[in-house]
């Protein structure tokens, strides 16, 4: 049984995800943490059953003598500065981008970053094992709320860019957090580095009535038209838990994901540096990093992967300045190895200080995109999906990437299939230098998978 997928664990809530199961995660951690520690952060994001499953997690934690720290609603990278600061480990509550119907679990480190994949196994073998032994009732630990850690975030944020930068420019801004923990944060913050802020799903609510949570070019038209309707200078979009960011240039125009993340490593990259990303980036990435003399090291998609392989690549000494994946998930290693949306954010603000957006992304739009997503039903749909994707890599003339599902390398394009670690689809994407040649790349992928 695979308890933990390529970012935490997720499912439907009360289906795939019950609130005895989220005790029985959370146990784990404890039974492998509870040699270290005595004292566990919990948050959540916005979603309606945040709390429950919030509430289980305290539960079982308390039950094996955690002292727990009640967050509430903060972004994932708050909580993750939360456990940095204090030294201990944490418990998201969230889905992230899923829809709202999905709820789940992510554990950060006493460290602030994200576990690292063998910690992951020793939890989901103690997962299967028997029932931990629960405290007796004299040492069953206590709960309390920490009123100060949106603030403290925001401080953190606030002294780790530079502000004094983003003032000056008099930026305007639109900030999407699309009803998630950003709501909460990302709307102070700019307001705090001195620009002028819109807003627009900025109330938390875990119906997201206003946009599904993940921040794609097809949930962002309000986005893009208040852009227009305000003449601000960027938009900014956030996922359900605030580690993405996604923008909006100045004309009101979707700015990929691929293209801020090629244009952020621009600005960063020396000769020499490691760089990090998954196996599906983007030739944008590539070119960036080989005109700068870096490296890029690919790994399987989700953050876990990435994490890890940072920091094998900072213990054999390579400076790591940037990381991540073209959905808007950018890390910065020396502020955290951690994605985190609304530092993205303030980081592509002190670019667009200086440069507007959409001249500081047009060296990176040369390339088009495609995704599809392949639902299945069952174990048997989805290996008769990958069941053809395997046949037809065979049958093309093009190179095969092994590294996460099947990617294709021709010489002007290409094409992805593997299954999601967090949904039950097959995802594909396909990238060339037009829009037909990805579309047909992708169609044929598509094809052959169904």
């Amino acid at each position: 049984m695979q308890v933990f997928g390529s970012s935490g664990v997720r499912d439907v809530a009360g289906e795939g995800l019950t609130p005895r199961y989220v005790l029985r995660i959370t146990q784990a951690a404890g039974s492998v943490w509870t040699e270290d520690y005595d004292r566990v952060a919990i948050a959540r994001d916005t979603r309606t059953t945040g709390r429950t499953f919030g509430n289980a997690a305290v539960s079982g934690l308390t039950g094996l003598g955690f002292d727990v720290d009640r967050l509430g609603i903060v972004p994932t990278p708050g909580l993750q500065a939360y456990c940095e600061r204090e030294g201990v480990p944490g418990v998201m509550i969230t889905a992230s981008h899923n829809p709202p119907a999905y709820n789940g679990i992510k554990l950060i480190g006493a460290d602030g970053v994200e576990l690292r994949r063998e910690t992951l196994d020793d939890i989901a073998a103690a997962v299967e094992a028997d029932d931990p032994e629960l405290v007796g009732w004299d040492r069953v630990g206590t709960d309390r709320c920490i009123e100060t850690a949106r603030e403290r975030y925001r401080e953190q944020l606030r002294d780790a860019v530079d502000s004094e930068r983003i003032a000056a420019a008099d930026l305007t801004v639109v900030v999407d957090p699309g009803h998630g923990a950003g709501s909460l944060t990302s709307p102070d913050l700019f307001r705090e580095l001195g620009c002028t802020v819109h807003t627009i799903n900025a109330q938390p609510d875990g119906h997201f009535p206003g946009r599904d949570p993940e921040p794609v070019e097809a949930n962002l038209a309000d986005l893009r038209a208040y852009v227009r309707a305000t003449g601000a200078d960027l938009g900014i979009a956030h996922d359900g838990d605030g580690d993405r960011a996604i923008f909006v240039d100045e004309h009101g125009d979707h700015v990929e994901g691929d293209a801020a993340l090629a244009a952020l490593a621009a600005a960063e990259l020396d000769p020499g540096d490691g760089v990090v990303s998954a196996v599906n980036a983007s030739q944008r990435l590539v070119d960036v990093v080989e005109d700068a003399g870096a490296d890029l090291s690919l790994t399987p998609i989700g953050s876990t992967y990435i994490v890890s392989r940072i920091a094998e690549l900072q213990a054999a000494g390579t400076h790591v300045p940037v990381a991540g994946e073209g959905n808007g998930g950018i890390i910065f290693p020396e502020y955290r190895i951690a994605r985190d949306g609304a530092y993205t954010a303030a980081r592509f603000c002190e670019l667009a200080a200086e440069t507007p957006v959409s001249e500081l992304v047009a060296p990176f739009d040369d390339y088009a995109n495609v995704r599809r997503n392949l639902r299945y039903d069952d174990d048997d749909g989805r290996e008769a999906m990958l069941a053809g994707v395997e046949a037809y890599t065979q049958e093309v003339d093009a190179s095969v990437d092994r590294t996460d599902g099947w990617r294709l390398n021709y010489d002007d394009a290409w094409v992805l299939a593997r299954p999601s670690g967090t949904e039950p689809v097959v995802r594909v994407y396909a990238e060339a230098r037009s829009l037909d040649r990805a579309t047909e790349l992708a169609e044929a992928m598509v094809s052959a998978a169904e």
